[in-house]
């Protein structure tokens, strides 16, 4: 199975608060994994070094064989790493069509000299990019709110809003930061059911989440963290059934 992202030797530590303490994890196509810990733990952090928000003191972090260290945050999305937020980090006022048109990697028409000398072109592509967008909203569940603005849908829906954006990029490697937050009734089988399948279609799936359930049901594997260390690795029923993770996250 192939490696698509891999993750070695990782540090970070503001002043003395150490959220990433020699980090080695590898994320394969078509396996979905699943980060748990308590807060603190260093799960959102760990993200955050692997899109290059935040830079670390040491270690290394390939993408398809290819070292990203040094690409700042766009690049690496260019290569095909995508990502969703705790808090949505989406546009309220524009509709949920305009909001996931705003993922494409190389998004048509945002250099000005193909806008000058190529305008038929970007055109087109522009065009193709929204069917594309079309098919995502169908297949995440959004095509009856694609007209709506993000602000006036339920919160399930921004959240699945968010997983379409990302989808726009076509990822190599999908982080999924508390996909579930604050979701429950249709929506959370939905974002259950359209993460499944991004993976079976050979994406590499990470997902951070509170929600012990959804990520027992939907992880292939599951990492437990604590203080920006991996301390144990299992299925997520092997973690939460060992009681001193148990301890660990739940204070009891």
């Amino acid at each position: 199975m192939t490696d698509v992202l891999r993750i070695r030797d990782l540090n970070k530590s503001f002043g003395g608060i150490v959220v990433a303490d020699d980090i080695n994890l590898d994320l394969r196509a078509g396996r979905v994994l699943g980060l748990i810990g308590p807060n603190g733990a260093g799960k959102t952090s760990l993200f955050n070094l692997v899109t290059g928000v935040v830079k670390p003191d040491t270690g290394s972090i390939t993408l398809d064989g290819q070292s990203i260290d040094a690409l700042p945050i766009y690049q690496r999305a260019r290569r095909g790493l995508a990502r969703t937020w705790q808090n949505l980090r989406l546009f309220p006022s524009l509709s949920v069509l305009d909001n996931v048109m705003l993922g494409p990697r190389d998004y048509p028409g945002e250099k000005l000299t193909s806008l000058i000398f190529d305008a038929r072109g970007v055109a087109r592509r522009q065009a193709e990019e929204r069917d594309r967008a079309h098919a995502i909203l169908k297949r995440t569940g959004l095509a009856g709110v694609a007209q709506s603005r993000v602000q006036d849908i339920a919160y399930g829906q921004q959240k699945l809003v968010g997983v379409a954006r990302a989808l726009m990029n076509d990822a190599r490697c999908l982080l999924l930061d508390e996909p579930m937050a604050g979701v429950e009734g249709q929506a959370y089988g939905a974002i259950q059911r359209v993460v499944r399948d991004i993976a079976e279609s050979g994406v590499a799936v990470c997902v951070v989440e509170h929600n012990v359930a959804f990520v027992r049901d939907l992880c292939d594997e599951g990492v437990f963290m604590f203080a920006g260390k991996v301390l144990a690795r299992g299925t997520v029923g092997e973690l939460i059934a060992d009681p001193r993770l148990t301890e660990l996250y739940f204070g009891t």
